[in-house]
């Protein structure tokens, strides 16, 4: 019968695996930069920390958070592409 939707790409699970943990990596940081400047979003800070251990609006805690988004992102981003060209394909 072929393929009735010819058109579907298929992710490479390593690139997208990383983008997304780069991405979520680089959103913590920035969350928690606005947060030390100006104490806007301090509650969405404090409510990461409740995930990310020593993620915090503090230098270190920078640190930790994007360390700690950079493997969430990478792990639910490799899962989300797997399953994604699981399903597509």
């Amino acid at each position: 019968m072929g393929n009735v939707f010819p058109f579907i790409h298929m992710f490479n699970v390593k690139a997208f695996a990383l983008a997304c943990g780069i991405f979520w990596s680089v959103s913590l940081v920035l969350f928690g930069l606005i947060t030390m400047q100006t104490g806007m979003g301090l509650s969405l800070v404090n409510m990461l920390s409740e995930m990310y251990l020593g993620y915090g609006p503090t230098f270190i805690g920078l640190i930790y958070g994007a360390v700690w988004g950079f493997l969430d992102g990478l792990v639910c981003g490799a899962i989300f592409a797997w399953l994604y060209n699981k399903i597509a394909g």
